[in-house]
């Protein structure tokens, strides 16, 4: 399975639209789920959007994933510190969905600190996920559990920091990392590394953590 056909959740976000643009140079069929089409600026013959809220829209999510060959969820909350359970409730709508459609790729954008890799974490991120993330990564937490029960071949992404620096191709990425300071890494790099686990099976079944 190459995923030349893709459905991408959060594709209005700056990490979703970088695997949008992404996922089109690279001749894929995309479709992009979105709240609200005016915030996606892309435009191609090869782009379908579909308008949605994937917490609650249980037949636009299941008309989104059908017939693809993959999923890629790049939700999130943008600048706010307030979770309102946006992730694991999207999850508890896109997985079951999937299931049914009989769509089994999925790979989850969420980010380094959640879950086991919070035990890597430098000093300097423990303090920032301690006094501004909990809420956050405690939602990304949940989802991923979700997930992990799920019959679904998934992959979860675990990026540090992310910035809007251009696409390097060059990056690490492991189940776990050797980091020092506040690591970041580009959201084009995040993109570039999500689209690669369509065709790689290394972190089948597995979180990987990536930074520049």
């Amino acid at each position: 399975m190459n995923g030349q056909k893709l459905v991408i959740f959060g594709a209005t976000g700056r990490t979703g639209r970088q695997i949008v643009d992404q996922a089109l140079q690279q001749g894929r069929e995309v479709t992009a789920f979105v709240r609200d089409p005016q915030k996606l600026p892309i435009r191609h013959d090869r782009l379908r959007v579909i308008t949605g809220d994937v917490t609650t829209d249980v037949d636009a999510v299941s008309r989104a994933v059908s017939a693809q060959d993959a999923a890629i969820s790049a939700l999130g909350k943008g600048q706010s510190l307030r979770s309102d359970h946006l992730i694991s409730r999207s999850m508890r709508t896109l997985v079951p969905a999937m299931e049914r459609q009989g769509v089994r790729r999925l790979i989850v954008v969420s980010a380094f600190g959640v879950g086991d890799s919070r035990r890597d974490a430098t000093l300097l991120q423990r303090i920032t996920f301690r006094l501004m993330l909990q809420d956050l990564y405690a939602d990304k937490a949940a989802a991923e559990e979700y997930l992990r029960g799920s019959s679904l071949d998934w992959t979860v992404i675990q990026p540090t920091l992310l910035t809007d620096g251009p696409l390097t191709g060059t990056y690490r990425a492991g189940e776990r990392l050797n980091l020092r300071g506040l690591p970041r890494i580009s959201r084009a790099d995040v993109a570039h590394f999500a689209l690669a686990q369509l065709s790689d099976v290394t972190y089948s079944r597995k979180s990987a953590a990536i930074s520049a």
